[in-house]
């Protein structure tokens, strides 16, 4: 049973759930998990590793055109 800060019982009715609305305690919180992460799938492991693909595929394409040129036909670009 809820008690005020006077120790004696509470004298208001209770809500729905059976607790008092002023002194029935504490909510249990949040729901359990993260659901709002999956509203878009960004975070999701098929996105990180799409994005982890098209990483290494633009690092390899920055490496080769910014490569010292090895013919005198080739052209060297620098990005930097």
């Amino acid at each position: 049973m809820a008690s005020t800060r006077h120790s004696t019982p509470c004298q208001s009715p209770a809500m729905k759930n059976g607790r008092c609305r002023m002194h029935g305690g504490r909510s249990p919180g949040a729901p359990k998990g993260n659901r709002n992460a999956w509203r878009h799938g960004i975070y999701s492991a098929e996105w990180v590793a799409e994005r982890a693909l098209f990483a290494s595929m633009a690092r390899a394409s920055r490496e080769l055109i910014c490569s010292p040129a090895s013919d005198e036909n080739d052209i060297a670009v620098n990005f930097s």
